[in-house]
């Protein structure tokens, strides 16, 4: 009953914020239980919680324990760190901008100087600010996709990336030396700003972070660009200014902004989407209504702290299908290096990053442009803690890095996946592509055919509270003691545990180290060339499922897909509480992908009555389109 105790500690605080009493006077046992029984987690990706009352909620008093831990950190780097300072910005969800400034002033008690955005602005543009400021570090208030009940804080370090693991730890144990997080101390907003420890920031770091999106694009002179018809919807987030603002620079003119999901003044509660994510098909219902009255080609979604970028395009019947992560990565990877090849820009030192969960398929590009591919564990961190270490000792020139979540990096000016960028970027391939009568889709369908029928899905089962993160931990541990030698009658050739950070060979019983930072992951491969990985999520209470299968036809891959996905959860729910509990599933591959397949399949049946030209990027494909008979066959 040790929370009780510390729930009576709240209780009994005179000083409590008014909006926090009255909530724990409404709530019931059980959510006081989940309230107190424990603190929210502060790691490396920062911490994330619901809104409320106690020390596993977010709130001002959990936002000063964390901020104290910083300060305390950076003052112990010395004067010079506290005088560079600290960027702070934050997005458009409830209690942000206060939570922005108890930062700030939490800080300010330690005399650390900070630059807080005087309005909400991306992720992806307080990375840049931490760099172009030369500021220690920075911190972003933001949930990033989750519901509105959640809010959550990111620290960044002077490379503008998130902390590495052991900055991480070290804020941490001063946390832990905090007894109590409602007697500490802030300073006044007045008294920082008239000491000049305070200094609002905003339209100049916007002009100077556009300009840079700006240098990024391959192709200035380009009157598609123009003509494209693009729809976008921040999602009530922070990208309603800055992406308009990048794509005006690239040269686009024909912009339609969903206006019910990009008011000027934010909205919170996200009112018109059941959740602000660009990877749920529900979240463009808007956005394709929008599509089909204007014609547009391009719809695009970023989250609401603008670093995840969702899109939609035109099939072959002309009908909005929305592409997933690792499709978008593929797409996006394609073209750079391909006009990067054409302008001789490509270093023969070339990398591209990506993380373990990611699609192969971006692995099988890079390598016929001669770019080595690089996996990291999952998490934009790693990926920028590669570009630092790849700069400091000029081995490699990144070229390009994603995440299967609708994260990407074009630019390394930036140290975390950038929505602005890539909008930019998607949109300028669509423009090229469009210039050579082809699209977006269809450049898609002959990467397929070129390099293979890769489909990937993600699974999760959410468990709340302390049993729900139990039962999640004895799933794991029985996928390493038990090892699983095959699924569905495929045989499991390699694991990869990124805890004990060994590679097994099953079949020759042979045994490697990886050498990547140890993290809670398992990665099954299988004799098929289909994978399967298995990872706690770090931000909210799930255990993830992903899944990755290849072959030499859409119809195989599915098949594939299917069945593995349903043997492995045969496989965990048989071995645990699970068989007697529902859990919550959700794949890429539903809704919208399904006429994606049927289209796609039309697509494949049409060129086998054609002789076969080469699948590169000149070919013109604009008389590549299925005729209506094929359609109604399939």
């Amino acid at each position: 009953m040790d929370w009780m105790n510390t729930y009576k500690v709240w209780e009994n605080f005179s000083e409590l914020q008014q909006e926090l009493k009255q909530e724990l006077r409404q709530m019931t046992e059980w959510q006081l239980k989940d309230a107190f029984y424990t603190q929210l987690a502060f790691g490396t990706g920062g911490m994330r919680g619901e809104l409320g009352p106690g020390p596993n909620r977010m709130n001002i008093y959990t936002v000063r324990k964390v901020t104290k831990g910083l300060a305390k950190y950076i003052e112990k780097q010395g004067t010079d760190a506290k005088r560079k300072g600290v960027v702070i910005a934050y997005d458009s969800r409830h209690q942000s901008q206060k939570f922005a400034l108890e930062a700030a002033k939490t800080l300010g008690m330690h005399n650390i100087q900070t630059y807080v955005f005087e309005e909400m602005r991306p992720t992806p543009e307080l990375s840049f600010a931490v760099r172009y400021l030369y500021a220690y570090a920075g911190i972003m208030i933001t949930a990033s996709h989750n519901p509105a009940a959640y809010n959550g804080y990111k620290v960044y370090g002077q490379d503008g990336a998130q902390l590495p693991p052991a900055a991480a730890d070290e804020i941490m144990s001063y946390m832990s030396d905090i007894e109590n997080e409602l007697h500490i101390q802030v300073q006044d907003e007045q008294v920082l700003l008239k000491e000049n420890l305070l200094s609002y920031i905003g339209e100049n770091l916007d002009h100077v972070y556009v300009d840079y999106v700006k240098s990024l694009q391959q192709q200035a002179k380009l009157p598609e660009k123009e003509e494209l018809q693009v729809v976008y919807t921040p999602l009530h987030g922070t990208g309603s200014k800055i992406v308009p603002q990048a794509l005006r620079e690239f040269g686009f003119r024909d912009i339609t902004m969903v206006t019910e999901q990009a008011s000027p003044d934010p909205d919170p509660d996200f009112s018109t989407v059941a959740s602000p994510n660009p990877e749920d098909s529900e979240a463009f219902q808007t956005a394709i209504q929008y599509g089909k009255r204007t014609g547009a080609e391009l719809l695009l979604a970023t989250d609401p702290d603008a670093d995840r970028l969702g899109i939609a395009v035109k099939d072959h019947e002309r009908e909005y299908v929305l592409l997933t992560g690792n499709q978008m990565g593929a797409l996006l990877l394609d073209y750079l290096l391909t006009q990067k090849q054409k302008k001789g820009d490509l270093e023969s030192n070339s990398v591209m990053l990506k993380t373990i969960v990611t699609s192969e398929l971006g692995s099988a590009i890079a390598e016929e442009f001669g770019v080595k591919t690089v996996n990291t564990l999952t998490g934009f961190k790693y990926i920028a803690e590669k570009i630092e270490e790849y700069n400091k000792k000029e081995t490699y020139t990144f070229q390009f890095g994603y995440e299967e979540s609708y994260g990407y990096l074009i630019g390394d000016l930036v140290r975390d996946k950038d929505a602005v960028q890539a909008a930019s970027m998607i949109a300028e391939a669509a423009a090229y592509y469009k210039s050579i009568g082809s699209s977006l889709y269809e450049r898609l369908m002959i990467l397929f055919e070129r390099y293979g029928y890769y489909q990937e899905a993600l699974s999760f089962i959410t468990m709340k509270g302390q049993e729900g993160i139990n039962e999640i931990n004895n799933i794991l541990i029985d996928l390493r003691t038990n090892l699983p030698l095959e699924f569905g009658g495929v045989s499991v050739t390699k694991v990869e545990d990124y805890q004990s950070r060994e590679r097994i060979y099953v079949l020759e019983e042979k045994y490697e180290t990886i050498h990547l930072p140890k993290s809670n992951v398992l990665k099954y491969y299988l004799k098929d060339g289909s994978w399967v990985a298995v990872r706690p999520s770090g931000t909210e209470p799930k255990i993830k499922f992903y899944f990755g299968v290849t072959s030499s036809s859409m119809e195989e891959s599915k098949r594939r897909m299917k069945k593995l996905e349903q043997h492995v959860f045969d496989r965990v729910n048989t071995r645990t509480k699970l068989k007697n509990e529902p859990y919550r599933r959700v794949h890429f591959l539903t809704g919208e992908m399904y006429s994606f397949a049927r289209a796609f399949l039309s697509f494949v049946l049409y060129r086998k009555n054609k002789n076969k030209a080469p699948p590169n990027e000149s070919m013109n494909t604009s008389t590549i389109r299925p005729s209506r008979p094929m359609i109604k066959a399939w």
